[in-house]
């Protein structure tokens, strides 16, 4: 029996002693304006331990799914914030025809005791490799108090580890096919399918709306999710993506290769002084000294003087004051486009350089362009510079399966029979295929962003790719289901300027109400904490007025030039 009222359907698990058991009942409950249901079903927690999803009921090939363990998550439980929940974890089985040792894809799902009728899939980073939990915030766009996180907020939220078990920097799997593929883009949709079956089962109603958000490998996951499954999503939220993955990777050799040239090491004293000299000559372009570098484009006028700053009197090195020759090559292969003479999947070509001379902030330990001055006896390490590192180790285990080759020499302008792979590979991993119509046409809507100072994926692919959406669709189109974002002083998760940003009710209010999201409001979760700026939509930036508290978003205006 159906009744309609102003208020909106949520379901409750309540416990109750049945036959010596604890059950959950699915029961009406309210708050805001859609209809309400009878309840139509009682099931426990406990009871989908166990249960199965057949693989017919997933779009790609696998032998089924398995719920493996199943726990209700009490409200008062330690360091529990989001509410009571049932929290399952499971199994997706590799097919038949899958090479031996490929793994099975490890899930979890979170079903919460207040549902809103909506599932979000949260992305991995690196080369994943640990499931996502979906307990947390959405990556790159962290909430503040009081706001919680999706399951708090009661989204039926779940992820992966993308079919294999390792560090997210071990790019080891790469060398089983399968292993790959799923890391590429399958393990997105055998994940979505598998969870919403589950779904049905623990609610005995399908999602209403189904997301995905992620950053990083996450933001890529995202792309590849409005490229290749259209049809399965209603909205994503795209942060920092990777879409040229392989342009990153290939990148990350040019790096290191010249870093660890002769006389091309730049140490931490040197990478602190190019990210100095940068900021003093661009930090007032937007109308503010505040160590942030807003107007990128403006800056980008300024790089032949910038590098003339930096140099040592005739490119001589003479201490940490200057970079020589040598090392300023090395900031020029951060930079400068990568630009191939063959191409790659969907005819690319080129990965878009680097804002080191923009802001960017390479002198990190973790992040930055390294702390070893040479490479050693056992290889590339992590610290020859993450870029290096991660690169390495996709050309060795994606690309020829070698995991003794020196990738130093190796010559990835000219690669000889390997120039194939390299083709295939990066269409698997990479999310630059320029075809969104599938998810425009289905009312699927996405949010992008991306930090300027990104020192790790660069925002400049995702800037081209934007740029020739505008320019095949026309502006309006594209403005009717892709927002794109950039955010000054933001690198990988750390930076000058932290962004906390409600992405996900941006997206929720976009596509269940019609609510297209302008310009939002960002608060500093970092240094600075609680100071407010506008995040623009590109190509805006916030440029100060001149007038007013220099903390808040309100002084500011988005402004292209």
């Amino acid at each position: 029996m159906r009744q309609t009222s102003s208020k909106k359907m949520l379901f409750n698990w309540k416990r109750l002693s049945v036959m010596g058991s604890i059950v959950l009942i699915v029961a009406c409950g309210s708050n805001t304006d859609q209809e309400t249901e009878a309840p139509v079903s009682r099931i426990s927690c406990a009871e989908l331990n166990g249960k199965t999803i057949a693989a017919t009921l997933i779009g790609l090939p696998t032998s089924g799914a398995t719920v493996t363990e199943s726990a209700i998550v009490a409200a008062t439980a330690s360091g529990n914030s989001n509410g009571e929940y049932c929290k399952l974890k499971g199994t997706i089985a590799p097919s038949a025809t899958a090479p031996a040792g490929t793994s099975n894809i490890n899930f979890q799902v979170n079903l919460p005791g207040v549902w809103n009728s909506r599932m979000l899939q949260m992305g991995g980073g690196g080369y994943n490799g640990t499931v996502v939990t979906g307990l947390d915030f959405v990556s790159m766009a962290w909430t503040l108090p009081p706001m919680g996180s999706p399951l708090a907020q009661g989204y039926a939220t779940y992820g992966s580890d993308s079919g294999h078990v390792g560090s997210s920097i071990d790019a080891s799997f790469g060398t089983n096919d399968a292993m790959m593929a799923n890391f590429g883009h399958e393990h997105l949709k055998k994940t979505k399918d598998t969870v919403a079956e589950i779904i049905k089962l623990a609610y005995s109603k399908a999602a209403k709306k189904s997301y995905f958000a992620g950053a990083s490998t996450g933001g890529r996951e995202g792309m590849t999710a409005a490229q290749r499954y259209p049809q399965d999503y209603d909205g994503i939220i795209a942060n920092a993506p990777a879409i040229n993955f392989a342009g990153v990777r290939l990148q990350g050799l040019k790096v290191g290769q010249s870093a660890y040239a002769p006389g091309g090491y730049i140490n931490n004293a040197k990478q602190k002084l190019i990210l100095k000299v940068s900021v003093d000559a661009c930090d007032t372009d937007d109308g503010l000294a505040d160590r942030i570098v807003g107007n990128v484009e403006a800056c980008r006028t300024k790089v032949a003087a910038i590098k003339a700053s930096l140099r040592c009197v005739d490119g001589i090195d003479t201490g940490d004051t200057c970079l020589s020759d040598a090392q300023l090559k090395t900031v020029s292969a951060v930079s400068d486009d990568l630009v191939l003479t063959y191409a790659l999947a969907n005819n690319v070509s080129r990965h878009e350089g680097y804002n080191i001379l923009q802001g960017a902030d390479f002198s990190g330990t973790t992040l930055g362009l390294g702390t070893a001055a040479t490479i050693g006896a056992s290889g590339v390490q992590f610290g020859n510079g993450y870029l290096f590192f991660q690169g390495d180790g996709y050309l060795k285990s994606f690309i020829t399966k070698n995991s003794t080759l020196n990738t130093f020499t190796f010559d990835f302008a000219n690669p000889g029979t390997f120039q194939q792979t390299l083709n295939t590979v990066s269409g698997i991993v990479g999310a630059m295929n320029p075809d969104l119509e599938g998810f425009r046409a289905r009312g699927g809507k996405l949010i992008v962003m991306h930090g300027l100072a990104d020192q790790v994926i660069s925002p400049n692919p995702m800037i081209a790719y934007y740029k020739a959406q505008v320019s095949k669709s026309g502006q309006s189109t594209v403005d009717s289901f892709l927002r794109f974002y950039t955010a000054p002083g933001f690198g990988h998760g750390d930076g000058a300027f932290v962004p906390a940003w409600d992405a996900l009710g941006a997206l929720d209010k976009w596509s269940t109400k019609g609510e297209v999201p302008g310009t939002l409001v960002a608060t500093d979760s970092g240094a600075s904490f609680g100071r407010s700026r506008p995040l623009c939509p590109y190509p805006g930036f916030p440029k100060f007025n001149g007038t007013g508290p220099s903390y808040l978003a309100s002084s500011f205006t988005c402004a292209n030039s």
